[in-house]
Order: C-alpha cells, then sequence, then structure tokens
C-alpha cells in the first residue's frame, strides 16, 4: 500500500491514543474535518497495520492480581523458539513475549496473582516446557512509565 501518514493522520492518532473512546465525530471537529474523513484515515491506517486495534486495558491489581514478573527464558537451543512460543500461548498469565538477543532466548511479563501463583506458573507449566532450559525471574515493585509511542 502506498499511503503515507500525513499530519492529520497524525493528529487523529495522537487524539485517539488519549482516549480510545473518543467518538470519530469528537475528534472530526476537534480537527475541522468531516466524521467521514476520520473514519476512512482510521480504516486506511488499519489496513496498513499502522493502528492494530483498540483494546479495554483493566488494571490486575483491581481484579487481583497483584504480581507483575518478567522472565527470562534460556532455551536449550534457539531452533526450540517457534515450538516453544505454542506452548507458551497456552499459559494466560504470560501477556507479553519477546524473542530476545543478550543473555535470554526470550523474556516474559506475567500476571499473577500472588507469590505463590507466580511459583505454580513457573514450575508447573513455564519450566515444564520441553526446550526451556531455565528462566530468571525479575519481580516488579512498581510500574513507573507504561506509555504509547508518540508519533509528532
Amino acid at each position: 500500500m502506498n499511503y503515507e501518514i500525513d499530519k492529520l493522520d497524525k493528529q487523529i492518532l495522537s487524539l485517539l491514543m488519549q482516549d480510545v473512546t473518543r467518538a470519530y465525530t469528537d475528534v472530526a471537529k476537534e480537527l475541522n474535518v468531516s466524521g467521514g474523513t476520520i473514519h476512512v484515515r482510521m480504516k486506511k491506517l488499519t489496513e496498513m497495520g499502522v493502528v492494530k486495534g483498540a483494546q479495554l486495558l483493566i488494571n490486575p491489581s483491581a481484579v487481583g492480581f497483584d504480581i507483575c514478573a518478567f522472565i527470562g527464558v534460556f532455551l536449550e537451543k534457539g531452533s526450540e523458539y517457534k515450538e516453544t512460543v505454542k506452548k507458551m500461548q497456552d499459559i494466560p498469565e504470560i501477556v507479553e513475549l519477546h524473542y530476545t538477543t543478550g543473555a535470554y532466548s526470550m523474556f516474559a511479563k506475567i500476571i499473577c496473582r500472588d507469590t505463590q501463583h507466580l511459583r505454580e506458573v513457573l514450575n508447573e507449566k513455564l519450566q515444564s516446557i520441553e526446550g526451556v532450559q531455565r528462566t530468571e525471574t525479575l519481580i516488579s515493585l512498581e510500574e513507573s512509565i507504561n506509555r504509547q509511542i508518540r508519533i509528532d
């Protein structure tokens, strides 16, 4: 697709990133364009893969999940990566998973109810996956920054 992101696209994205529930008509009024323009632009941005969707964000601790941990995963062989990812997709506590360079083969973010739940996820789910050599756990004490990239 040969569509270039212009200033209006960036303004639309910026406003919706601040409040994804905001109506397209409100965004259109603020930017002095029609609601149809916003709709067409968002459709194009979605088709291009710039916009990957919208999601409802839940505060994990408000629903009883008080532990956020980052898990460095060491694989026995790098060739086991794809199969390991398939198995990790079945672990609902894993909310992010990255293939990395450096010390770890993979880096996962997991959310658990408490330390007992974290221990169960590590011992019974993650470390029992064939190909996982070992893991290293870092528990987050506080999330200080969580934001989208700016597209000015």
